[in-house]
């Protein structure tokens, strides 16, 4: 039996097609891979009893995809950042009703998966990862990505034979699931299953920008337990090194080279979640640590302006700067920690939401008179009653000194993060920072 379709609205009056199943202890949301369709998904006899097997030990909760399968299809230069995602999944949580839920996010719903157990503790029982990775890219100390020339090629290869029976195969064949490729059904089922989840440029366009995507930093700020899997002959290595940098994540390495994990030997996959999972369900968050996006912000040469304006007419003017400020704050979902002169500090769950933020605040200032220098990073922060610590806040401050005028600077953390979000950065170079170790890369953050 399909299970019924129902539909969360977002903020943004987006409609996110999920279903509910199952009646077990704890409730786990499967966050999809690269496109998915919810209903269709069912007519594969091991996929349904992939899912079945799930919600005899959860509640199960799956999605679509804001852009893919039966969620509200968007243009493509609008497919959803990781952000706009966990805004969605969020969505479907509180539709629902789960307060708390294991977060399962498979392939490439690996990277939001991450991303959301750092910055929602709250809302995450546990993190289970299988066959994911922190990135796609390659890089001198990531050399399991692919370049740029090899992506331009698999979007140019997918548009142009998405859906197609050879296409398909090729697929299976290659990376999806080797045992059954020669099996004509289940190559004419995929077919209609890609083509049922979304079209030729929105499946290019989300491959584009899962390649720009890197939540390589997120993974020491993860919390909750975590638990990696991977099959053996499936490109193993990226799971090992998101294992290794999870605080106390448990890794298991099984046998197969299907990726897609309902093929080969599933009940190994889920036996280890479903142990996993009951042992963990009661399991407290550390609350008091969480993943955030830091803002500071100061006003240019305020000594000068203060005298001279006086202390009447620059109070005047700190008052407006701080009431323009403050509904911004408000507008962008920010949350002001401190205020100190000219100067504030406010905390984000979200790095593109800060980011434009950021640019609203230093545009909002042209009609005072005044520059301010914005700076973010994203880190890792302690919370301690109402107040906000942690080497981010510090990297964040010392990133925001280093703004010129009306500039916007923020970390490399911020730019991989933003991916999908259309935000257009500019090098601004190597820096170090005033003590805090290493060098770091800076962006500004361009119209």
């Amino acid at each position: 039996m399909i299970p019924e379709t129902r539909y969360a609205k977002t903020a943004d009056g987006i409609n996110i097609a999920y279903v509910a199943l199952g009646d077990g202890p704890v409730d786990l949301v499967a966050v999809p891979s690269w496109i998915s369709n919810v209903e269709k998904v069912w007519e594969l006899e091991p996929a349904a009893a992939y899912f079945r097997r799930l919600a005899e030990f959860s509640r199960l909760i799956m999605l679509d995809k804001r852009g893919t399968g039966l969620s509200d299809r968007v243009p493509v230069n609008e497919l959803p950042s990781l952000e706009t995602r966990m805004d969605d999944l969020r969505a479907v949580m509180d539709a629902v009703g789960s307060e708390r839920a294991v977060i399962y996010g498979a392939s490439e719903g690996g990277p939001m998966s991450i991303l959301f157990a750092a910055t929602y503790p709250e809302r995450t029982v546990a993190l289970v990862v299988y066959g994911g990775w922190p990135r796609d890219a390659w890089a001198p100390d990531f050399p399991w990505g692919y370049t740029e020339e090899t992506l331009l090629k698999k979007m140019e290869e997918d548009e142009q034979g998405w859906g197609t029976l050879e296409w398909t195969r090729q697929n299976l064949r290659t990376w999806a699931a080797p045992s059954v490729a020669d099996d004509d059904e289940v190559v004419r089922w995929y077919a209609s299953f890609w083509r049922a989840s979304a079209s030729p440029g929105a499946a290019a366009a989300l491959s584009r920008m899962n390649w720009e995507i890197d939540v390589r930093h997120a993974l020491p700020t993860i919390g909750v337990p975590t638990l990696v899997l991977n099959r053996d002959g499936n490109q193993p290595e990226p799971a090992r090194y998101m294992a290794e940098r999870i605080p106390g994540a448990r890794y298991v390495e099984l046998q197969g080279s299907d990726h897609m994990p309902w093929f080969g030997d599933r009940d190994s996959i889920l036996n280890e979640i479903e142990r996993f999972v009951l042992e963990v369900r009661h399991e407290e968050a550390d609350l008091d640590r969480s993943l955030a996006t830091v803002l500071f912000t100061d006003i240019v040469g305020s000594t000068e302006r203060a005298a001279e304006l006086g202390d009447r007419g620059w109070g005047e003017l700190l008052e407006d700067h701080q009431r323009r400020i403050r509904g911004l704050l408000a507008r962008y979902r920010g949350r002001e920690v401190d205020t100190a002169g000219d100067g504030f500090f406010a905390t984000f769950d979200g790095p593109a939401r800060g980011v434009r933020c950021g640019q609203a605040i230093a545009s909002a200032m042209d009609p005072l008179g005044i520059d301010v220098r914005v700076g973010l990073h994203t880190g890792e922060v302690e919370s301690i009653g109402n107040k906000v610590g942690g080497i981010a806040v510090h990297i964040g401050a010392r990133v925001a000194a280093l703004a010129g005028p009306g500039e916007v600077l923020v970390s490399s953390t911020v730019k991989d993060l933003v991916a999908g979000s259309g935000l257009v950065f500019e090098d601004h170079g190597e820096h170090e920072l005033k003590g805090v170790p290493d060098r770091w890369r800076l962006y500004r953050v361009t119209d």
